[in-house]
């Protein structure tokens, strides 16, 4: 079966000690998912991961995989060769000559690493020599070391690889790496991005959305599905669970005063959020909130909905102001659909003047004389679950 060859690039895990190959392992786990049902095979080096993938398989589903593949820094399309001069010359003369190359090429060098220290050749005698053969077979094209429009790099190893034009990957660590995580996910353009970050560190993730329906559409629902989609390659998969909260928030409209109500729903959704991450092993809950962003998320509110989870609680944005946020979230592809004009339950039941600066002691006497503890159990116990 005729196979296609991807040399990819490691950053942060080559400078890992004794468990290397554990990050190693997942980053290969996560690519080989996300590249089902197609044959591929892989080999690691130091600083390297080979992949060898069924040349059947579309090249934009390839590079997808790889590109939102946390603990990759680049990659490219690579030729692999005998490791003699003649056959590394006849590899170069076989990619340089392609469109792909070639195509609005004015200038070019050729980079080598030279891995294998026992080839006789030095690294700038080998540039040299295939830059030559280049000039020679090419002769429209100029040597440029400085600014080049296309540079070959040429890798001894214990073969000899090719490639041009690498692309870059996201860098981080693969996810699985650092534990599981239970996101809470809006329709909005904070949360997406926190779980992006939180990826990038290896976190492995869950989510939960809350919904009140009808005072919220099922438009609103399906838009959050669609975030949980976009963002199910970078995470290597995600379980979204939708939480039914309307009673819940009529329950705490007609229990408490209403400037306290978008604290005390904060509450009830950490709550929420803190039960759920146990029961599905996780070890921490993530959150888009972002310092003093909105009212429920000064540092005494922060304090407040903070005590209602015995869980870490990771804020990934929280020294990040909104134009930063929006800037990743273009990156990463969640802004068209975050802006969505679907309301979520935050924005429909948000009072005029909320609490800024909450009492901890004070509000935490609300909460639990609204005795609100057997809807919340009731809420979770309706969820819905999406493997996405």
């Amino acid at each position: 079966m005729e196979m296609t060859l991807y040399l990819v690039r490691l950053g942060e895990i080559s400078l890992k000690g004794q468990n290397r190959d554990f990050f190693e392992r997942k980053l290969k786990d996560n690519i080989k998912y996300k590249l089902r049902p197609y044959r591929s095979r892989f080999t690691k080096q130091k600083g390297r991961l080979f992949i060898e993938v069924d040349a059947e398989a579309p090249e934009e589903l390839v590079r997808q995989a790889i590109s939102t593949s946390f603990g990759v820094v680049g990659f490219s399309k690579a030729l692999k060769c005998a490791k003699n001069m003649e056959a590394v010359s006849e590899a170069a003369a076989t990619l340089t000559s392609r469109p792909s190359f070639l195509d609005g090429v004015q200038t070019f060098k050729v980079e080598t690493v030279r891995a294998d220290k026992k080839f006789p050749m030095q690294s700038y005698d080998i540039s040299g020599q295939l830059g030559y053969e280049i000039l020679t077979a090419n002769p429209q094209l100029k040597v440029n070391v400085r600014q080049p429009d296309r540079i070959l790099h040429v890798e001894i190893r214990d073969h000899a690889y090719l490639y041009a034009s690498p692309e870059p990957g996201p860098g981080g660590l693969p996810v699985g790496t650092a534990g599981r995580g239970m996101l809470m996910l809006s329709g909005g353009i904070d949360s997406p991005v926190a779980a992006y970050r939180m990826a990038k560190r290896g976190l492995r993730q869950e989510a939960v959305y809350f919904h009140a329906y009808p005072y919220t559409s099922d438009e609103a629902k399906e838009k959050v599905i669609s975030l949980a989609k976009i963002l199910s390659p970078y995470c290597s998969g995600i379980t979204l669970h939708v939480v039914p909260f309307t009673d819940v928030q009529l329950h705490i409209k007609t229990h408490s005063h209403e400037e306290e109500n978008t604290l005390l729903m904060r509450a009830c959704m950490m709550r929420i959020a803190n039960v759920l991450a146990k029961k599905r092993n996780c070890l921490a809950i993530v959150t888009g909130e972002s310092l003093s962003q909105v009212a429920s998320q000064t540092l005494e509110s922060l304090a407040f909905t903070n005590s209602m989870s015995d869980l870490p609680v990771f804020r990934p944005l929280v020294g990040m102001d909104k134009g930063e946020i929006v800037v990743t979230s273009r990156m990463i592809g969640t802004y068209e659909t975050s802006i969505l004009p679907y309301e979520d339950c935050c924005t429909i039941f948000s009072p005029k003047h909320p609490l800024v600066r909450p009492e901890k002691e004070k509000l935490t006497e609300v909460y639990d004389s609204m005795g609100i503890e057997a809807l919340l159990d009731q809420a979770l116990e309706d969820a819905e679950i999406f493997a996405l």
